[in-house]
């Protein structure tokens, strides 16, 4: 464990970001399994829906960097595909 005032004070910090983004991490998972879960039932209005919030949840995190923004756009653009088939 830390000693110094700065360090103790940075290992709060961490803890705090890691609690927030397992947060958001466990949101994206959710959000993007909605829209799976959508798609297999063939329900284009819930997938549509599914789709507008997941891609709403995967720029928020993208922006507060809990994601690369890359990594974000890559899964909206394989969702919005495989919605698009329906």
């Amino acid at each position: 464990m830390a000693h110094h005032k700065s360090a103790l004070k940075r290992h709060r910090q961490s803890l705090k970001a890691r609690e927030r983004n397992r947060i958001v991490k466990t949101r994206v998972k959710n959000a993007v399994k909605a829209v799976r879960l959508a798609i297999e039932a063939n329900d284009a209005d819930a997938t549509a829906l599914a789709l507008q919030n997941a891609t709403s949840i995967l720029d928020k995190a993208a922006s507060k960097k809990v994601l690369h923004w890359r990594t974000a756009a890559r899964k909206i653009s394989r969702l919005s595909m495989a919605a698009n088939k329906i």
